[in-house]
């Protein structure tokens, strides 16, 4: 199993950046998915998730500036955040919610003030 997440980058607060996570080994239409992040010196956190009927759900942090969805077609997880904060700062990563797999590499996000 490989979650490959990518898009992530450097952008000035208020950018908007869209993230995405490839699945391969195990299918995503069976799974509740979710974005994960760390960012230094602290715990990885659940920051969006969604289940497989379509249910979602944000943290405090990021709600009302982000989307999670789904293409089960693609076997792809996407993550869009807008008005991006210094404090979303993280390394950001996908997995299922339900049945965990090994973590992937994650997707490096900086926002700068």
């Amino acid at each position: 199993v490989q979650l490959q997440a990518s898009g992530g980058g450097l952008v000035q607060a208020g950018g908007s950046l869209k993230l995405s996570c490839v699945a391969s080994g195990m299918l995503i239409r069976i799974n509740s998915m979710a974005w994960y992040r760390q960012a230094p010196g602290k715990e990885r956190e659940l920051v969006a998730s969604t289940t497989y009927v379509g249910g979602t759900y944000y943290a405090e942090s990021l709600k009302g500036r982000s989307t999670i969805s789904r293409d089960n077609a693609r076997n792809t997880v996407y993550l869009q955040m807008n008005n991006l904060k210094p404090e979303d700062t993280a390394t950001y990563y996908c997995n299922s919610q339900n049945y965990p797999r090994p973590w992937g590499q994650g997707t490096q996000v900086t926002v700068s003030s």
